[in-house]
C-alpha cells in the first residue's frame, strides 16, 4: 500500500491525504487508485508518499516530491529512489500527473430574429436574448444576456463567446432555455417568447443553419390561430478549446529563472547589521529570503536547474568599473549557477567582492533577458525574471522602454521591493490599474508583478511562512502572463509524445 501525505503551505506538518488499495504478492505493484489534488503553481505543495506492507506495518521506503515536479517533469511522468532503511535499497516509485478536464471548451455563436411581435405603441421592438441553464433541481440560472438591437423586428445580434461549462456545466443534453424580450428604459423589458434547445443541438448549426420557434404560451393559450411570436436562427456556432497552463507545460515549455539583485549603496554596509544584505548565522538577508522564496518554486519547472543570476549598481574587481549586469559567478560567458543554492552562494560571494555603489539601473538586465527571450519565441521557452532592490529605479524611462519592448516577448517580471523605502514608481511598473506605456506606445501585456516584502514578513518571524506567502503573490499572475502571450501569437501547447 501507499500512502499519501501532504505539507501544508507555510507549515512542517504532515497530513495524511489517503491511501492506494492494496496489492497482494507483489514486488511491482501498478496501482489503480488515483488521487486528486488541487494544484497551485504559485504554491511549493510537498508530497510524501510511504510505501508499506499493509496489515504487517513493514516500511518499505519514502519518497518525498514537490507536486510541481511531477506536473514540471516530460509528460507528467517522475520516477524516483525509495529511501529511508538505511543500508537497503528500496526500489522506485513512478507518479503519474494528468490534469482532470474541466470542460474547457469555448463557444462563439451567432443568432438572427425574425418577425418577431412587435411590442412598442410607437416604433417597433427592441429585442435582445436572455440565455437560461437548467440546474439539476429543475431551476434556472442565468448565463448570458445579447446586446439590445434598437427598433426592429429583424434583428441580427453581435456573435458573443460564451464557456461550454456556463452554458450547459458539460451536460450537452442538459436544457438551454432562451427568453426573447423587448427591452424598455424603466427596465420593465416585455417578454415577447421562448424557446428550448441543448448544447448538442446547438454545435449541430456547424454544418446547417437551425431555426427556432419563439413562442408565448399565454399568446398560445389565448389565441386559436396563433402559429408563433417569430423565430429566431442559429447563424454561426463554432467551439474552441482554451488551453491551459499545465497543458503547456506538459507539451515542454520549459521556464528560464534569471535573477537579479541590487548592490547599490543605499543597501547598507554587508558586514553591519543594518544592511539589508546583511546574513546573521541566525537568519537570512531579506535578499536571500525572497530569492529562495520564488525560486524553488520555479527551479520545478526548468529541467537544466541552470539560472542566471546577475547584480547590478556596484563597482566590480578587477578595475572597480560601475557595472549594471554583472555575473555573480564573476564567470561572464556563462552567468548560470547551479539550482538555486548555486545562486545563494554566488550572491554571497559576490557580497564579499565588489563595491555597493549606484544608480538603480533597472534597463540594462531587462534588455539582457530581453534579448534571449527574442530568439526563440515558439513557446517552447519562457522566461521569468526577479528583480530585488531596495530602492527608487534611476532609470525610469529607459525601464519603462525596455518593458514595454519586453511585453512583446515570451517573459514575465517579478520585483521584490526590501527595506522600508517607498515604492510607488515600481505600482506604476506594475500594470494592474493603468497599462503601461513608453513614448506613446503601450505594453502589450502586463508582465511586471511588483510586491514590497515588508508585507509579507511574519509577525512570529516565521520565515518559513513569510516565505510561502511572497511565493503565493507575486507568483500568482505567471500562468495568466505564459497564457496571454501563448494566446495573442496562436500557439498552441505541443502534444506529449506518445509512451
Amino acid at each position: 500500500v501507499v500512502v499519501l501525505f501532504v505539507q501544508g503551505s507555510g507549515s512542517s506538518e504532515w497530513k495524511e491525504f489517503g491511501r492506494t488499495e492494496v496489492i497482494d504478492n507483489t514486488l511491482n505493484p501498478d496501482f489503480v487508485r488515483k488521487f486528486v489534488l488541487d494544484y497551485y503553481f504559485e504554491e511549493k505543495q510537498n508530497l510524501r508518499f510511504d510505501v508499506a506492507v499493509f496489515g504487517a506495518q513493514d516500511f518499505l521506503g519514502q519518497a518525498f516530491v514537490a507536486l510541481g515536479e511531477v506536473i514540471g517533469s516530460q509528460r507528467g511522468r517522475l520516477e524516483r529512489p525509495l529511501t529511508g532503511v538505511p543500508g537497503k535499497r528500496c526500489g522506485t516509485i513512478l507518479l503519474l500527473a494528468e490534469e482532470l478536464s474541466n470542460c474547457r471548451d469555448i463557444v462563439t455563436m451567432q443568432l438572427c430574429a425574425n418577425k418577431l411581435d412587435k411590442k412598442d405603441f410607437f416604433g417597433k421592438s427592441d429585442p435582445f436574448l436572455v440565455f437560461y441553464r437548467s440546474n439539476e433541481d429543475g431551476t434556472f440560472t442565468i448565463c448570458h444576456k445579447t446586446e439590445v438591437v434598437k427598433n426592429t423586428l429583424n434583428p441580427v445580434w453581435q456573435p458573443f463567446t460564451i464557456p461550454v461549462r456556463a452554458l450547459c456545466n458539460g451536460d450537452y443534453d442538459r436544457t438551454v432555455k432562451i427568453d426573447v424580450y423587448d427591452w424598455d428604459r424603466d427596465g420593465s423589458h416585455d417578454f415577447i417568447g421562448e424557446f428550448a434547445t441543448s448544447y448538442r443541438e446547438l454545435s449541430r448549426a456547424q454544418s446547417q443553419f437551425t431555426v427556432y420557434e419563439v413562442l408565448n404560451p399565454r399568446k398560445k393559450c389565448k389565441k386559436k390561430k396563433y402559429v408563433n411570436s417569430g423565430t429566431v436562427t442559429l447563424l454561426s456556432f463554432s467551439v474552441e478549446s482554451e488551453f491551459t497552463f499545465v497543458d503547456y507545460i506538459r507539451g515542454g515549455t520549459q521556464l528560464n529563472f534569471t535573477v537579479a539583485i541590487d548592490f547599490t549603496a543605499s543597501n547598507g554596509l554587508p558586514s553591519q547589521p543594518t544592511s539589508l544584505h546583511y546574513a546573521s548565522p541566525y537568519q537570512l538577508s531579506a535578499y536571500a529570503l525572497a530569492l529562495k522564496a520564488v525560486g524553488e518554486i520555479i527551479q520545478d519547472y526548468d529541467s537544466d536547474k541552470l539560472f542566471p543570476a546577475y547584480g547590478f549598481g556596484a563597482k566590480v574587481p578587477p578595475d572597480g568599473k560601475i557595472s549594471h549586469q554583472f555575473p555573480l559567478n564573476n564567470n561572464a560567458e556563462n552567468p548560470s549557477c547551479a539550482g538555486i543554492e548555486g545562486v545563494l552562494e554566488s550572491y554571497l560571494q559576490s557580497l564579499r567582492t565588489v563595491q555597493l555603489y549606484g544608480p538603480t539601473n533597472f534597463a540594462p538586465v531587462i534588455n539582457q533577458v530581453a534579448g534571449t527571450a527574442a530568439q526563440v519565441t515558439d513557446g517552447s521557452q519562457y522566461h521569468v525574471l526577479l528583480i530585488i532592490t531596495d530602492g527608487v529605479i534611476s532609470d525610469m524611462l529607459q525601464t519603462k522602454e525596455a518593458i514595454v519592448t519586453a511585453s512583446a516577448l515570451p517573459m514575465s517580471i517579478i520585483i521584490v521591493g526590501v527595506g522600508p523605502a517607498e515604492f510607488e514608481a515600481m505600482e506604476e511598473l506594475d500594470g494592474d490599474e493603468v497599462r503601461l506605456s513608453s513614448r506613446g506606445r503601450f505594453a502589450e501585456r502586463d508582465i511586471v508583478q511588483f510586491v514590497p516584502f515588508r508585507d509579507y514578513v511574519d509577525d512570529s518571524g516565521n520565515q518559513v511562512l513569510s516565505m510561502a506567502r511572497l511565493a503565493k503573490d507575486v507568483l500568482a499572475e505567471i500562468p495568466e502572463q505564459l497564457l496571454s502571450y501563448m494566446k495573442t501569437r496562436d500557439i498552441k501547447p505541443r502534444r506529449a509524445a506518445p509512451e
